[in-house]
């Protein structure tokens, strides 16, 4: 399960207080059934993996792993499957963050948790190697067959590699489904304007909001529906157009070369597949 939300809203609090860290106002807290609510970190055999990957200087990796008290085998077996096997005999200021975080992961899944909390562990890695990191996520997810759960505010990790995925927005858990079902089907106007990115295109009515993707926002000159592009964007594989229009801007996401220049009128079209209505007063999802 992945808690995607932006800074503020509670997702390292949440973890803190699952992993018995800090004490909630309200609620219950059970495990397998069982309230754990009052029961004291140790006892809970839940593992909190921090943004720092927090290993100890001194020792070498391998001791670092055989810390959790697992056997010499069952070590190499989660480090290989981390692909850190060939840095076991360093210590950790000779491996690179990327390293060094895998390195933080073997150890959590070689305490043998009955849950494993990320708190962002790959906040501070540089894109291209948080990338590489998130693609190694299968093999780390073959050595824990227990119940994790992922914090981040990176749309593209949660999207990547969460089975279930929950939004977070001001201390609350605004959606929780399938990363395809809340990326299709937002519950709401706050879910469409923060989830995505870019988010959703929210279009004003006089009943209901209308959402639509960037990406199925298409241009059609005899279309009714029209708009002035008032800016531009290269990306690579990718432009993105914004165009002001009378119910507000629209950000289309193109992949062709021929796309509008700044000025220009162009009509706008968008598959009724695709779009979402909103309730104007509740700002929740109608269809």
């Amino acid at each position: 399960m992945v808690i995607l939300g932006p800074s503020g809203a509670g997702k390292t609090t949440l973890l803190r207080v699952l992993a018995g860290l800090e004490t909630p106002e309200s609620g219950r807290i059970t495990l397998d059934g069982r309230e754990i609510t009052a029961v004291p970190p140790h006892r809970r055999r839940i593992a909190l993996v921090f943004q720092e990957d927090a290993l100890f200087p001194h020792m070498s990796i391998e001791r670092n792993l055989r810390f959790a008290g697992a056997a010499a085998r069952r070590v190499r077996e989660v480090a290989e499957a981390l692909e850190i096997a060939q840095h076991l005999k360093e210590r950790p200021a000779r491996l690179s963050g990327g390293e060094r975080q895998r390195a933080a992961l073997a150890r959590a899944v070689l305490s043998d948790p009955r849950v494993l909390l990320l708190d962002e562990p790959l906040a501070h890695l540089d894109p291209q190697l948080r990338a590489h990191v998130r693609r190694q996520f299968a093999g780390f997810r073959r050595q824990f067959s227990g119940p994790a759960i992922h914090v981040t505010h990176d749309h593209a990790e949660a999207l990547a590699i969460a089975d279930r995925l929950a939004i977070m927005i001001d201390g609350r858990i605004a959606q929780y489904g399938t990363p395809r079902e809340v990326y299709d089907f937002p519950a709401n106007v706050r879910v469409a304007r923060f989830f995505g990115s870019p988010p959703m295109n929210l279009l004003d009515g006089d009943m209901e909001i209308t959402g639509i993707r960037p990406e199925h926002v298409t241009f059609e000159s005899t279309s009714a529906f029209r708009g002035r592009v008032i800016a531009q964007e290269f990306t690579g594989a990718d432009t993105f157009v914004r165009v002001a229009t009378g119910r507000g801007e629209l950000l289309a996401r193109t992949s062709g070369v021929q796309t509008p220049q700044a000025g220009e009128q162009v009509g706008i079209t968008f598959a009724p597949q695709h779009s979402r209505r909103f309730d104007r007063v509740t700002g929740e999802l109608l269809a």
